[in-house]
């Protein structure tokens, strides 16, 4: 069960976040990061995942402790991500991410009815710090893979469950938009549906990895945000109890 924390983190717009805590151990803190918040710091200055699970773990014996990064969330997107409380189990989490052997769920609100079963295969690149489609023989360009099912649509609105197969940045979210099906609340590409102003309804629902130390995999799970639409809820419902 999630444990909402009493270490409150101020967003740009004053609203206060707590992060609730899904699994903790001696080697592993997975979390469920709220839309909003950074992963890691960066230029703005605006509190991050990192330097909250510093001072979440911070102690008279642990005035300094360590917390590995092995993945990212976009920071207007939520769900479960796992930190790493000491460096051999980054070192090994990491491998784990770069050999892409992690399986990780999403939860994608978009735009438009979708067909009910889908693939998309593009090739993706940075470029002047904007993501963008380009084409295989792009040097720059990197193989982008997922596959979804929708699982309800309403208001014009179809709820996904995104598989992914491969992991680049905002990945999801472009490669959905260029087929017509941007995430709501995505403005940047191209979701001018109203959601909450400060997130896009991207969740990551379900993360699966090998623990380090017991060499078995564990699973965790993280309901949708409140702001996401009933039937929404009630479709991922089902699923996280058969992903269970």
């Amino acid at each position: 069960m999630s444990i909402l924390l009493d270490h409150p983190l101020c967003h740009p717009n004053g609203l206060a976040m707590n992060v609730p805590i899904l699994h903790e151990d001696a080697q592993l803190l997975v979390v469920c990061k709220p839309g909003g918040m950074l992963s890691q710091a960066d230029e703005t200055g605006d509190q991050d995942l990192v330097a909250w699970a510093k001072a979440y773990l911070r102690s008279a014996t642990r005035p300094d402790p360590y917390v590995g990064l092995v993945h990212r969330l976009d920071r207007p997107a939520s769900g479960v991500m796992v930190l790493a409380k000491t460096r051999a189990t980054a070192r090994e989490l990491s491998r784990q991410f770069r050999e892409r052997l992690p399986t990780k769920r999403y939860a994608a609100l978009v735009r438009g009815e979708t067909p009910l079963l889908g693939t998309c295969e593009d090739y993706i690149a940075k470029i002047d710090r904007t993501v963008r489609i380009v084409a295989p023989s792009d040097p720059q360009g990197k193989r982008a893979e997922l596959r979804y099912q929708r699982l309800a649509r309403q208001d014009g609105r179809s709820l996904l469950d995104v598989t992914l197969l491969t992991g680049r940045p905002h990945q999801v979210r472009i490669q959905l938009a260029t087929r017509g099906h941007p995430l709501v609340g995505d403005v940047r590409y191209g979701g001018s549906d109203a959601f909450d102003r400060r997130t896009i309804a991207l969740h990551c629902y379900a993360l699966e990895v090998e623990h380090p130390e017991a060499q078995r995999p564990i699973r965790n799970q993280a309901p949708l945000p409140d702001t996401w639409p009933a039937f929404a809820h009630e479709a991922l419902a089902s699923r996280l109890r058969a992903y269970e």
